[in-house]
């Protein structure tokens, strides 16, 4: 049989694993991983350790002890399997996160049903990115059970706190040595950018709280305070009239899509100036203050061009302006969290071989792109040392975080067929 003949007659198998696929899919969506707060870890991580011990893999729970938002309540917990090959070689590991955002309104669906309509599997976390989870696993089942001499290992993990920057995750079993290059050598991690994409990275982040001050006073006698919520109206408006329009004029050569993330932005995330929200069942009214603080979360997305100096440089830049330019400003800026940019070479190996995959099983020639938010990947890459790394999944990223966000399931069975043929090609067999 030909090349191609026996690489058609490998993904079949595969694509004769339907059910199977669409059922494990609906499995992961039904248990409700929640982050914040982090809830049912355990629940799932349990639930893929059963099903790969079955299948031979060895199998480490681990908890990221201490890691942000860990407590007995909401213990970060971890999996990772890893399957010997019969030979030594490299090893091979697909890294998904089990933890998905919060529901939010909209949803015409159960978001926790995991209903198969029309060839798609609904549900919150099914795009981004249980289903890529799954695909993983069927693609790593039919690798084995067609190819038991391979040489090798294949790892299978699934990580925590993703959505929350993946400190109890990837970040914490990369600082356990969890992804040395001794150890492991290619890693895919299956999140949402098409079945047509080669992710090769993604833009920086950068993370920081602005609080503005003030001076507490009677609400009938402004006069006599200080609004900090003003102060940061003043910070509002230097934004609006200096710091955005400077962003846009940042553009990148990194291949970012969507088109508009190819410039450098900033969201500003929360705000909350004054007295603090009621309770939800609290009836009264708030009492006459002056608000004495402000504080706003901004989140700064910047490209591989930009210094991350500079960065930090131009918001302390723009405060520092008002500060002399209007009486009675003072503030705070707390840096939150901070990842630097991040690309892998089109010719690694794990780019080459799933590019050759997508060409074999879609047709067509592969997309490089990069994402427009961070991903596991800086934690591999900075933390681990590892730069053989890409995303490549089931899904369409404009899905995440929306209400009624699905999976096709045709989509999770061309990705797995991309997956296991990869395998095959960076494993030798």
């Amino acid at each position: 049989m030909s090349e191609t003949g026996t690489a058609v007659a490998f993904t079949d198998e595969i694509a004769a694993r339907r059910d199977e696929l669409i059922a494990l899919t609906q499995d992961l969506i039904r248990i409700p991983t929640l982050n914040p707060p982090g809830e049912a870890y355990l629940e799932i991580c349990e639930y893929l350790a059963a099903r790969l011990r079955a299948r031979r893999f060895d199998i480490e729970m681990v908890r990221a002890f201490g890691t942000p938002g860990d407590s007995d309540k909401y213990p970060r917990w971890n999996v990772v399997a890893r399957r010997e090959g019969r030979m030594t070689g490299a090893c091979v590991h697909f890294n998904s996160h089990i933890d998905v955002v919060e529901v939010g309104h909209g949803w015409t669906t159960d978001p926790f049903g995991g209903e198969l309509i029309d060839g798609k599997i609904y549900g919150r976390g099914s795009c981004d990115m249980k289903g890529g989870l799954a695909a993983s696993i069927i693609a790593a089942e039919v690798f084995i059970d067609t190819h038991p001499d391979f040489a090798g290992a294949i790892e299978i993990s699934g990580t925590a706190d993703e959505e929350t920057g993946g400190y109890g995750g990837v970040a914490y079993l990369a600082e356990k040595g969890f992804f040395d290059p001794q150890r492991v050598q290619h890693v895919i991690i299956p999140e949402p950018l098409n079945k047509d994409r080669v992710c090769l990275g993604h833009r920086g982040v950068w993370w920081a709280e602005i609080e503005t001050r003030g001076h507490i006073a009677h609400g009938s006698m402004p006069f006599l305070g200080d609004c900090a919520v003003r102060h940061m109206g003043a910070v509002l408006r230097e934004f609006e009239t200096s710091l955005y329009p400077a962003l846009a004029e940042k553009r990148t050569a990194m291949p970012v899509v969507p088109e508009g993330a190819r410039q450098s932005t900033m969201n500003i995330n929360s705000m909350h100036g004054g007295q603090a929200e009621p309770e939800p069942d609290f009836t009264g009214f708030p009492s006459a203050c002056v608000p004495d603080s402000c504080r706003m979360v901004v989140d700064r997305r910047y490209i591989i061009e930009e210094d991350p100096e500079d960065v930090r440089r131009e918001v302390v830049d723009l405060l520092e302006k008002v500060s002399a330019e209007r009486e009675g400003f003072s503030y705070d800026l707390k840096e939150l969290w901070h990842v630097s940019p991040t690309m892998t070479d089109e010719n690694a190996p794990v780019v080459r071989s799933v590019s050759k995959s997508i060409e074999k099983v879609l047709d067509k020639s592969p997309e490089y792109v990069v994402s427009p938010g961070t991903y596991d990947q800086k934690h591999i890459d900075r933390i681990g040392r590892l730069k053989d790394c890409i995303a490549y999944g089931p899904g369409i990223l404009d899905l995440a975080h929306q209400p009624d966000e699905y999976v096709g399931v045709d989509d999770m069975i061309d990705s797995a067929k991309v997956m296991a043929l990869s395998l095959k090609d960076l494993l030798g067999a």
